[in-house]
């Protein structure tokens, strides 16, 4: 019998081959000179030089532009129309359409987001492919398109169809003033229904003007109490000479402190 013969020889699955070692080590780029950087400290550098000239001119544009702020929060004026940031002005757009307000209200506030946000996040799952190029992926750009021309055509919707004037008036910050309610004036200025648009403290609200601190003389006032103005139609005021000066010298005597 010859030495060797009839043996086999079986190879192990746990031993890595050199061959196969070699194909799992990560390419070595060394070879495209100048291509090429080490992250620390040449590519972190280079990043935190981006962000400081962003955050820079960040804080610039905080304090050439302030954010404008509103009067204390009133959980009792039902005229107040609430208005969300810039980023969220396409679901506020959305919740005016038909289909997706009242009684939809559900579809619109959490059915179609869900879907939007949820497509964002399987959208590595669903589309594997190995191109970068968004011609080569028609599918993935269309629906990335159509989403990006959705949200800038709702926010632009919404910008261009809001009331900015009504809601920098119902917004604004009122000077407080002592309001005496057991005035006759005050009687009065509640039965002819003026508080359902001015409010209880004639703060203003629902596109009513304020009636604190206006500066009109009883003589101005009566004349748009009974002609009207702007958004208020005439023929509103229902009372008697006597009731309407008693009003309008309430109102004019109400002066911001």
């Amino acid at each position: 019998m010859h030495k060797g013969k009839g043996m086999k020889f079986v190879g192990d699955s746990r031993v890595v081959a050199p061959e196969a070692r070699k194909k799992m080590l990560p390419k070595d780029y060394s070879e495209y000179p100048g291509k090429t950087e080490a992250f620390w400290p040449n590519f972190l550098l280079k990043e935190w030089m981006v962000g400081a000239v962003f955050l820079v001119g960040f804080l610039c544009l905080t304090i050439a532009h302030p954010a404008p702020l509103e009067r204390i929060a009133d959980p009792t004026d039902t005229g107040y129309i609430p208005l969300p940031d810039w980023y969220f002005l396409f679901l506020y757009q959305l919740l005016k359409y038909s289909y997706a307000s009242g009684p939809y209200t559900v579809i619109g506030a959490m059915i179609i987001p869900g879907l939007t946000f949820g497509g964002l996040l399987l959208a590595p799952f669903l589309d594997r492919g190995p191109e970068r190029r968004p011609l080569k992926r028609p599918i993935a750009t269309s629906i990335m398109l159509l989403a990006l021309a959705a949200t800038v055509f709702l926010t632009w919707q919404s910008v261009a169809t809001h009331d900015w004037k009504a809601a920098e008036a119902q917004g604004k910050i009122v000077a407080k003033v002592d309001i005496n309610k057991a005035d006759p004036g005050y009687a009065v200025f509640k039965s002819q229904g003026c508080i359902n648009c001015h409010g209880e403290n004639l703060q203003g609200g629902a596109g009513a003007p304020t009636l604190i601190g206006t500066g009109l003389k009883p003589a101005q006032i009566a004349q748009i109490a009974q002609h009207g103005r702007g958004k208020m139609p005439p023929g509103i005021f229902k009372g008697t000479p006597a009731q309407l000066k008693q009003l309008t010298t309430f109102i004019s005597g109400l002066g911001a402190k």
